[in-house]
Order: C-alpha cells, then structure tokens, then sequence
C-alpha cells in the first residue's frame, strides 16, 4: 500500500511530505483547492508523462517521491520482478521506492529503489501497486472495447487472452502467406528462376569464409617475390655471411666484454645483454634461411592467384556487392529460395493453416466459456449493487455477440446492456443510460471488479459525480466495505462519501508573497465536522449544518 506521498515545488505545492493509512481515505477541499495535484504527482511517480509546466512557477524542478509497503501477497511476485529488472532489494523485499524527477527543459528521470529506470519500468511497477478510477471511468466504459477488457480483467483472463492474440496472430500471418502464394503467379516464379541462376553461378565460384583477404595477401607476396627474396638475402649476408657480419663481430665485442666483466663484476648485466643479442642474430639469421627455403615463388601460382581474383571481383561487381561479402550472397539466396520453394508449396501451407486454425479455435473456445461464467457472475453482482443506487429493478446483462472468423481477443465481442427499471429490456449502455445512471453503474462496476483486484491501492477520483442524497451515501457505504480488503484513496466533492471515510485529508490553498500555495492536513473529529458542513452548506455555515455534518459522521 501507499505509505508517503512527498512533493517538491510541484505545481502549487512547494513542499510536502504525506503519510497514507489502510482503509477508506477521503480526499476534499474546495474547488481550485488543488485534490487532482497529489493524484497527478502520483501518477508521474507512476510513469505517467511529465510536462515541464508542472514545475512550480520560478523553480528549476520538481521532485516526486512514493514509498510504498509491499503487502505479504505481493512480496514474491515483486521481488521476482526487480531481481530480473536488476534493481535492488530493499528492507528484505519490504518497501518500494518510485522517484521522479522533472527539469524545467522537459526532461525527466526515474528511479526505483534508488537506480535509473525507465518510464516503461515505472509503470511496470505502478501497475502492481496502483490502479486509478478517473473521473472520466464511466465514459470509457461506453466502449466495446473497454467491456470486455474489463470483464477479462475481472475474471483474471489477461494471460489466456494473451495466448489467444499470439494464436490469431500466427493463423493471420499463415493466411496472408497462403493468399500470396495462391496469387502471386508468374511473378514468384520469375523470382526463383532468377534465384536458381544466381545460386549455382555462386556454388559453381564457391567463395570461402575469408577467402578474400587470404588471397589478397598471397598475391601481395608472389607479385613481389624477387623482392622479397633479394632482400632476404642481403639481410642474411650483413647478418651472418659477410666477411665483417654483425655476427661475427658481436661475437668479438661480445667476447672482450665477458674478459672485461671478470675484472669489474659491474660490467656483468652489459656482457649478458649482448650475449642475449648474439643470440637473437643468430636465430634471425636461421629463420630467414628456413623462410627462403621454403618459399614458392611459381609463377603459374602466381597466374592461378591473379585469375581467382579476378574471378571474385567480377562477380562481386555484377551483385553489387563487396568480394569478401560473396560467401554471405551465397547463403543468403540459398535461403531464399528455400524459403521461396516452401512459400509455392501451397499444399504445406495450407496444412499449415489449417493445425493452426484447431489450435486457436481450441484455446478461443476454452476464453469464451470462461468469459461466459465470468459474465454471469458479474452481471448479478453488478445488478444487486443497482439496487442500492437507486435503480430498484434495473439489471446489467453481459452479450456475447460472436464474430464470424474470430479476432485477436476470442470469438466474441462483448457489449454490456442495460435495463435501467423493471420490465424495460436490457440495449446498450450507450443507448439507455443518462449521465446519472451511467456514474452509478460504473461505480457499481468499479467497485465489484476491484474487490477481486490484487492490487493493493485503489485510487477513485470523483467517480460520484453525477450522484448524490441516498445514493451518494451507498457509495460511501461501499467504498467504506471495499477499504476492508483495499487501500481507498478517494477524491470527493460528496458529504456523504465523505463521511464515511476512515481517514480525512483537506486539500486547501493559500497565499505567500503573492505565490498561491496548496497544502493538504489530516482533520481530526472536529476538523471533519466543519469540512462536512461546509460540504453541506457552502460557504456560509450554520449550527443547522454542523448538527447534520455530525449526524453524518456519526452514522458512519
């Protein structure tokens, strides 16, 4: 859960450093107040995109910090995850830290447990720890698309779903390659008589894996072997054969140091030196002699060389490519033309096709009885929850409409359809349900699937609008339950949520040398009893309101 919230020159919020507890917390405060900053700053600790206008206005950065407590259900699946991520295991898996950092240029930086992470890892993470209702929740609920995620979700389908898109992928990849094969025709076929030609003029030359610099390297010495070997001569002569050779006369020199060392122990590392050098010559006078012995300067070799070099670097001209890249070229168009023979072998694919088709078939089936059961399930809970938000026999029915030819999400879609009294027929939410109607049922929604959630921290923000009087009391009432098995963040403009929250945080503004900033305190009994009249009555407060703000909170 959500343990310390900190801020620096965040927005309006110049410093603040804010500890959450289990259970229901509320979040108010008057308009403007600023109770979207601290969900805003929490979504940037989240991985949410960053905005270099959400710095505090003459400040260079800011700073967001959240620390959170890893709930004993959690621990391994989490620690299993930062291991592989490779970010450090703090307070033996116990608490986890998200930091971001935002610079005035636009830029920003992450941190988990205090080492460089990626907005992608953040969210990662976040998604573990964090799942947010905006107040907008009720509007994507109107998509299709949305429907049946959500239902997936809630029945803990994601990673058959998964399976199924990989499946469907595969199948619509097999397919297209068979529709191309079945068309292509006299173009693919062109194709591989081109290929053929190539391949056997390249295994007719068969260039080798370093051929090229080998035989560059063999010309160099043959081209210029009278060279080589006068020169190899001549060093042998001055070395060893010459009447004044180094040889010979190191071989003195080396002599009269060795008598001179006997006398002066001092001039012994010198006498070792050009004995050591000695040495050396006459080993560099025996190599060269064996060098010369074994070096084969045929001419016709020569001729061999320079006509297998010519051969390279002509069929390296026509591809258009380099001389000691035509072995790769002779891989490559074996390759392909397998690859080309097995595309034309339609009767393979085909077969291909149609394992893949059982395949998907199976496993989309195995989702949608799965999702059937699912739907049923969440369509009598939501339906129950209904009643208690003022929609006395009004129902939720989940349809599963099937596609024709399957989809990358299962055989069906589904829609979720709404009976908003008794005796009126389940249509489409979109068609059926008022603004009203729709907030309520979302929340209904809301809160049935994430009583299911393994997320810890579940954030509402003013998910109730559109609501109030009885109903607004219900949903506190069931954010309250929720908060039983959860972490209830939640940001209300409702006296009624309000009162029912375990905890109470005020979000206010005020003015400093003409700077407005946000601050935000925990309320106390009385404290909560002046923000729920004021809830209840606006700017002007009676004894009138505080009597029915404590009866509120009293009741809750």
């Amino acid at each position: 859960m959500l343990q310390t919230l900190a801020l620096r020159d965040f927005v309006i919020v110049n410093q603040l450093e804010l500890d959450f507890s289990s259970g229901f917390t509320v979040l108010t405060g008057e308009t403007g107040a600023g109770k979207s900053i601290l969900l805003d700053a929490l979504g940037l600790a989240l991985g949410e995109r960053a905005d270099s206008s959400q710095i505090r206005e003459g400040c260079t950065r800011a700073e967001i910090s959240a620390l959170f407590r890893i709930e004993s259900t959690q621990t391994e699946s989490l620690k299993h995850w930062l291991d592989k991520q490779g970010f450090p295991i703090e307070d033996e898996g116990k608490n986890l830290l998200l930091k971001r950092i935002v610079e005035s240029n636009g830029r920003s930086r992450a941190f988990i447990n205090g080492s460089v992470a990626t907005l992608s890892q953040l969210r990662e993470a976040g998604d573990q720890l964090v799942d947010i209702h905006g107040q907008h929740a009720h509007q994507l609920l109107l998509k299709s698309g949305a429907q049946r995620e959500l239902l997936d979700r809630h029945a803990n389908l994601m990673e058959l779903v998964g399976e199924v898109a990989r499946l469907f992928k595969t199948l619509h990849d097999s397919r297209r390659r068979l529709e191309q094969a079945e068309n292509a025709g006299q173009d693919i076929e062109r194709e591989r008589e081109r290929l053929e030609w190539q391949l056997e003029e390249l295994s007719e030359l068969s260039p080798q894996e370093g051929e090229w610099v080998a035989i560059q390297s063999e010309h160099a010495r043959l081209a210029n072997g009278a060279k080589i070997l006068s020169g190899c001569q001549e060093v042998i002569d001055v070395l060893s054969e010459a009447d004044n050779s180094v040889e010979s006369t190191l071989s003195k020199v080396s002599a009269n140091m060795t008598a001179l060392a006997e006398h002066d122990p001092a001039l012994s590392d010198i006498s070792q030196a050009l004995e050591s050098a000695q040495i050396q010559i006459d080993e560099a006078a025996h190599s060269l002699n064996r060098y010369l012995q074994k070096l084969d300067l045929d001419p016709a070799r020569l001729s061999e060389v320079e006509e297998r070099m010519q051969a390279l670097h002509s069929a390296a001209r026509k591809y258009r490519t380099e001389a000691d890249a035509l072995p790769n070229l002779l891989n490559e168009t074996a390759e392909r033309l397998d690859a080309l023979t097995a595309s034309q072998n339609i009767e393979a694919l085909r077969e291909k096709v149609k394992a893949e088709e059982i395949a998907y078939l199976k496993l989309a089936k195995q989702l949608s009885q799965k999702r059937a059961k699912a739907a049923l399930d969440l369509s009598k809970q939501v339906t129950a929850a209904m009643q208690e938000l003022s929609m006395v026999g009004g129902r939720l029915e989940i349809a599963s409409i099937p596609l024709a030819d399957g989809g990358a999400h299962g055989l069906e879609q589904i829609e979720f359809l709404v009976a908003g009294h008794a005796g009126s027929t389940p249509r489409s939410l979109a068609k059926v349900a008022s603004g009203g109607e729709l907030a309520r049922i979302s929340l209904a929604i809301s809160v049935i699937t994430s009583k299911a959630s393994f997320t810890p921290t579940l954030i509402f923000d003013e998910v109730d609008a559109g609501i109030g009087g009885a109903v607004a009391e219900t949903v506190g009432r069931l954010l309250r339950q929720l908060g039983e098995s959860h972490q209830i963040l939640c940001v209300t403009h409702l006296p009624q949520v309000a009162a029912q929250g375990n905890h109470h945080l005020k979000v206010s503004k005020s003015q400093s040398e003409d700077k407005t900033l946000s601050q935000v305190s925990q309320l106390g009994r009385a404290e909560r009893v002046e923000e729920v009249a004021r809830m209840l009555g606006g700017a002007t407060i009676t004894d009138t309101t505080r009597r029915h703000a404590r009866e509120l909170l009293e009741q809750s």
